[in-house]
């Protein structure tokens, strides 16, 4: 009887295998991949998933439907220097001197000596020595070299990443002729204020000359008309050389294209980071792919432009969509889909002040939310927040809960089996718990939102409490009158007579008053005082734990040096900074 059994038993053991084997295929691995994916000065408004009805965004929308969606999700900063240190190391600005005390509260010019400090910890780099292949395709805005043109002390390959394509700083108005310029306030005060002072000195000279009341020697119309010309020969200088020193495409240490050319650059983007998924398929990596859209100057490629119903905006939001697409793709073609972790975010709210001479549109959508890209009303700070991970995040979650840009960090670093950094402060949160519906609030009870250096604005989501509160020390006054944004500077900024100091300071419970239009006060709100009593003793607190650091974004090093400029020299000329490798194909890929 038991010779028998022996073949049933057998074919038991293996269909008992079969199932085995099936199971250990289907499960993700224990350290998944990740790709990470940020849009520029996109805002929260302007996807499908969030509830734009005009843009078309099917493959982010996707995504979002694969995986959880966060609708409190935040940025550390509504600027995009500060908020991507951030992001980078799972702290808040403030603690890394990315934080500026002067209006400047990002990088202009790739020949800054400022970045992110080569002390702090970047996910990517506790990824690497975890063994992860990582890479960096895109923007990158946190600085170069320090001293010189060769040290790079603040490139992304020395923060973590095995490679880099891509702007070294950020796409600007500038880098593309007939979009404007972002230093209209500049050179008001450097050139046309200088030149119009000296023109009225001079005619006043010349009259007091004439009427004989006092005596000028002509040397000082000599000196006066010579220092003219010298400011005036220096602007036109700049304009003329300002684009290829500025705005050039970087691989790894080498300038790969100067000037960067907008043509096919999101297809040229896509191509590295689905490359360089192709070439990691047999190993953990991870990639962030940091998009050029939606920053202006906007741009697209013909097969977007004048697509969409939105003009230039909606073009570049539907390629970059596009390229989500072509990423996700390839993840599926390569069986990668069900191991890797997907995040999809901004940078921050979106711009609304991008706004052309002609009256168009450049800036995008914050949806019900005020204000925007620059200040710390919830339209500058509520981002996009999407997760995908197959089989361990369930599909068509959402959550209201508090979560930060700062929170992918520690998460990264405990799926990978990366221990965080014993001796600093890591303000993220593991997002792993919530969005696997382990906890249903967030580990977030306070947050802090800076404008630049200043404590603008508290957080706080009770225990057991369905009420966030928010106290805000300022506002930016918004110009013209009436409206959702400080037209006239282009940008909100963080003091003096720009903004509005409140005493007590403004309180608003987002969970009824996501728009922050009424705010509160002891007729309706009978806590009023003790709420702010308690968010003020632990702002107080959060003060007392920052460390004096040196200011990464300080006059000095936010600063145009000429040593510090990196050149591609044209074959043609040795006085010009001019190459295409791109086009020559000379670049070679990783």
């Amino acid at each position: 009887m038991f010779w028998k059994q022996m073949p049933r038993r057998k074919m038991k053991v293996s269909l008992l295998l079969l199932v085995l084997l099936w199971e250990a295929e289907s499960q993700p691995a224990l350290r998944p991949n990740f790709v990470l994916l940020m849009a520029d000065d996109l805002g929260v408004g302007d996807l499908g998933c969030y509830g734009n009805k005009t843009l078309r965004t099917p493959n982010i929308d996707t995504l979002a439907s694969g995986g959880v969606k966060l609708t409190q999700h935040l940025a550390a900063s509504p600027l995009c220097t500060p908020s991507r240190a951030s992001f980078m190391t799972g702290r808040y600005p403030i603690r890394l001197g990315m934080a500026a005390l002067t209006r400047m509260g990002v990088y202009l010019f790739t020949a800054s000596s400022g970045g992110l400090p080569t002390s702090e910890v970047t996910f990517a780099r506790l990824l690497r020595d975890q063994g992860y292949s990582t890479a960096l395709i895109g923007k990158w805005h946190l600085g170069i070299n320090c001293h010189n043109t060769t040290d790079f002390c603040h490139h992304p390959l020395r923060h973590g990443f095995d490679y880099f394509y891509g702007l070294p700083t950020t796409n600007l108005r500038d880098c593309k002729s007939g979009e404007g310029t972002v230093f209209s306030t500049a050179y008001r005060e450097l050139v046309f204020f200088p030149l119009q002072l000296i023109g009225v000195t001079m005619f006043t000279l010349a009259m007091l000359r004439f009427l004989r009341l006092i005596l000028v020697p002509v040397g000082v119309f000599i000196i006066l008309f010579l220092l003219a010309g010298l400011i005036l020969i220096l602007f036109l200088c700049f304009l003329h050389y300002f684009r290829p020193l500025n705005c050039f495409l970087m691989q790894n240490y080498e300038i790969s294209q100067q000037p960067m050319s907008f043509d096919n650059l999101t297809q040229r983007l896509t191509l590295e980071a689905t490359g360089f998924i192709r070439r990691n398929a047999e190993k953990p990596f991870l990639l962030f792919l940091s998009y050029v859209h939606v920053h202006t100057a906007l741009f697209s490629s013909k097969d977007f432009t004048n697509k969409s119903r939105h003009g230039l905006y909606g073009d570049a939001v539907e390629e970059m969509d596009w390229s989500v697409g072509q990423v996700l793709n390839v993840l599926d073609e390569l069986g990668l889909a069900n191991n890797t972790l997907v995040y999809f975010t901004s940078d921050q709210g979106a711009h609304v002040e991008e706004v052309t001479s002609k009256g168009e549109m450049h800036g995008g959508s914050n949806g019900i939310y005020k204000g925007g890209k620059g200040n710390n009303w919830e339209g500058g700070i509520r981002i996009p927040g999407i997760l995908r991970w197959p089989r361990v995040i369930q599909a068509g979650l959402e959550t209201d809960e508090p979560t930060s840009n700062m929170d992918v960090f520690p998460t990264i670093a405990k799926l990978a089996g990366a221990p965080l950094p014993p001796d600093r402060v890591i303000d993220g949160r593991d997002l792993m718990p919530l969005i696997q519906g382990k906890s249903q609030h967030s580990d977030h009870e306070f947050l802090f939102h800076y404008c630049n250096a200043y404590l603008n604005a508290v957080r706080w989501y009770p225990p057991n409490s369905k009420s966030i509160w928010k106290m805000l020390y300022f506002t930016p006054k918004f110009n013209p009158e009436g409206a959702n944004g400080c037209f006239s500077t282009h940008v909100c900024f963080c003091f003096g007579n720009y903004i509005t100091h409140h005493d007590p300071p403004l309180l608003f419970d987002l969970s009824r008053d996501p728009r922050e239009r009424s705010p509160l006060t002891p007729a309706t709100e009978p806590r009023f005082h003790e709420i702010l009593r308690t968010m003020q003793e632990v702002a107080d607190n959060h003060t007392r734990s920052l460390r004096e650091v040196p200011n990464q974004l300080s006059a000095w090093n936010v600063l145009w040096k000429p040593w510090l400029q990196l050149c591609c020299p044209s074959p043609s000329s040795s006085l010009s900074c001019q190459c295409d490798r791109e086009k020559q194909g000379q670049r070679m890929s990783n």
